[in-house]
């Protein structure tokens, strides 16, 4: 079953409480509802972790903690999720973000310089960010949705497959056993 599974991952609810660093928000960890695994809450968990993950902003785990809450989705994997924005695919996916904010803004891209530098990202940083924050969002929205929906289905697929191995098991014991 795909709970086991993703049990046999998480963390300890009672570790993280008492590591100093977490404390200030223990009561929140606390919480049994962040902590479930269901076919519900794994998939709205990956709904936010994603959508947070595609955001350019700081503190996207933090940002993803509190879509958690609000969603009542599995704290831990959500917060996790971010991580598939890390410093060596950030690049590429904000990329491709930024070209569909431009499509959809019908904004031409811009084209990079021969030599990248933190000021030529200064100097265009006022004509990058609304196609970046409309693409970010977007398809944050999109992807978290469709991996929303392919959770669940994939949940409720493995499910069924279990449920018909039972029936066949229970079949041929019941034909020995006659």
């Amino acid at each position: 079953m795909p709970r086991r599974l993703i049990n046999r991952f998480l963390p300890d609810p009672e570790t993280l409480q008492n590591k100093k660093s977490l404390r200030c928000v223990s009561h929140f960890i606390a919480n049994p509802a962040l902590w479930q695994v269901s076919r519900r809450t794994i998939g709205n968990a990956f709904m936010v972790g994603i959508f947070c993950a595609f955001m350019p902003i700081p503190a996207q785990m933090l940002v993803a903690a509190v879509g958690a809450w609000l969603f009542r989705c599995n704290l831990p994997l959500s917060v996790v999720l971010v991580w598939i924005t890390n410093p060596l695919t950030m690049p590429v996916i904000f990329y491709g973000t930024y070209r569909v904010g431009t499509w959809v803004l019908n904004t031409p891209p811009r084209t990079l310089p021969d030599h990248f530098t933190a000021q030529w990202i200064a100097e265009q940083l006022a004509d990058i960010l609304p196609p970046l924050l409309t693409g970010s969002l977007i398809s944050g929205v999109v992807i978290g949705v469709t991996t929303n929906i392919l959770i669940r289905l994939l949940w409720r697929w493995h499910v069924s497959r279990q449920w018909k191995r039972r029936q066949r098991r229970r079949r041929t014991h019941i034909k020995k056993s006659a």
